[in-house]
């Protein structure tokens, strides 16, 4: 077989498998996947594709060998690297022994005996028979010069290695910009990444670059998505999420399609159906395999929120068992990107599904644990966990605190960051009072100060 660039090395090969199996692909596919981003013949794909070595392959051709009750093949580690080369060609019956190990077809192994084609002349037949050599076949040829121009195309990159190590560096930073810029100004810089990694992605790349462009779509769809549900835009968002979940899918990445999902688990427990909160935290839950990641201790911490709403108490407490379990067994990674899961973000869910629980003690615990993790420059976390105490204030029937606390806390985040999110979470303090009390004075002021006109300050 022709090839039209360097092979790359076994560790290449081993990668795609990996992804491939991950992914639930089948064996073909990641034999597909090899030969065209490796730039090996069909054979060698399919002998990498499951993980061995040319001597362990022709271990297993001698096994199956003796298992039919063939005559054992003389054939060892060098003859078939010559085979997968393509300067030997195998002879019929170590062509079948072949097919069968492959558990596939001559043509799939890319060892096909040519034929004669109804367009060929008899005599050109008759000389290329009495020749020794395959008789022409403008067909075959046709399909071989097509498959030379795709392998060229599949080699084809517009982007190079360091190119994408300082995209990937530029969108660090992006991701740290997010923790504590507002939303609509965050969306203009995440639309303009988002062009072109696009723009990346709509070219052929080879299969390494096009798994980093699809991680660094989820990435920014993510951000995108969570930035317009903050902005209370629940349609876009939604649409957003299946972007940023298709695109994780599509990466094969474990633990980036879990975090997706944990992350996507915002919009229902703060929108609802809170159902949904559930089975997102589940689903990522379960993608984690039972690993010791922060994203496993978020997918848990999601989950538990969301559970402790539905007032499924023991189910709840599972869940916060298992997140703080796991969080204190692994590294917790980059404080400052928001694609990350540091303490303080545990503690705030843990916050949350204390106070749905109705335990205050153990909220106002989380609450402080948080608070005193924050630095000073960031975004509407803070506010939020003094809006879940103004709801334990509530909850232990102080109302008139709960509010003050409540409109005091909404007032003192910056106009650019007072959202529909933090509003809504606001509006939570009034909905957990007695009903007694939702006319009284100082559920009124609240009332008031939720209804100022938006605006930057």
């Amino acid at each position: 077989m022709e090839q039209h660039s360097q092979p790359h090395s076994p560790s290449c090969a081993k990668r795609i498998r990996k992804s491939g199996n991950e992914a639930g692909h089948s064996v073909a596919e990641i034999v597909l996947e090899i030969h065209r981003c490796c730039h090996v013949s069909v054979l060698r794909a399919h002998r990498l594709a499951r993980g061995w070595t040319q001597t362990e392959a022709v271990g297993h051709l001698r096994d199956l060998a003796k298992s039919l009750g063939l005559t054992t093949p003389r054939t060892d580690a060098d003859q078939l690297r010559l085979w997968e080369l393509g300067d030997h060609q195998p002879r019929r019956k170590a062509i079948d022994l072949l097919c069968r190990l492959y558990d596939c077809t001559a043509h799939d192994i890319g060892l096909a005996a040519p034929s004669t084609s109804p367009g060929t002349h008899p005599q050109q037949a008759m000389a290329s028979s009495a020749s020794g050599l395959p008789a022409p076949d403008p067909l075959t040829d046709r399909i071989d010069a097509a498959r030379r121009s795709v392998d060229r195309t599949l080699a084809l990159s517009s982007v190079s290695a360091a190119q994408m190590d300082l995209l990937d560096e530029r969108l660090l930073d992006v991701r740290r910009q997010y923790l504590y810029t507002a939303p609509t100004d965050m969306l203009n810089v995440l639309l303009h990444e988002m062009e072109e990694v696009k723009g990346l992605s709509a070219d052929r790349q080879p299969a390494a670059v096009q798994v980093r462009l699809s991680e660094m779509t989820a990435v920014l769809a993510t951000l995108i998505a969570d930035a317009l549900m903050k902005l209370g835009r629940l349609t876009p968002s939604r649409a957003w999420y299946d972007t940023a979940q298709t695109a994780a899918d599509d990466s094969g990445n474990l633990e980036l399609r879990a975090r997706v999902r944990a992350q996507r688990a915002m919009l229902p427990y703060y929108y609802g159906p809170l159902e949904g909160a559930v089975v997102l935290g589940r689903e990522a839950r379960l993608l984690s395999r039972g690993r010791q990641t922060p994203t496993a201790a978020f997918a848990a911490a999601a989950e538990a929120r969301a559970l402790a709403r539905q007032g499924n108490a023991a189910a709840a407490e599972a869940a916060i068992a298992a997140a703080q379990r796991m969080y204190e067994h692994c590294h917790h990674g980059d404080q400052d990107d928001a694609f990350a899961f540091p303490e303080r973000r545990l503690h705030l869910y843990l916050s949350g599904a204390y106070t749905a629980l109705g335990r205050s003690s153990q909220a106002r615990r989380a609450q402080e644990q948080a608070l005193a993790l924050y630095p000073a420059r960031t975004g509407i976390d803070p506010a939020l966990l003094q809006l879940e105490a103004a709801i334990c204030l509530a909850q232990d029937r102080s109302p008139a605190e709960a509010c003050q606390l409540a409109g005091t806390t909404f007032l003192q985040v910056p106009a650019s960051h007072r959202t529909h999110i933090l509003e809504e979470r606001a509006r939570h303090v009034l909905g957990v009072l007695p009903p007694g009390i939702r006319s009284g004075r100082a559920a009124r002021e609240l009332t008031e100060i939720l209804a100022l006109p938006k605006g930057r300050t």
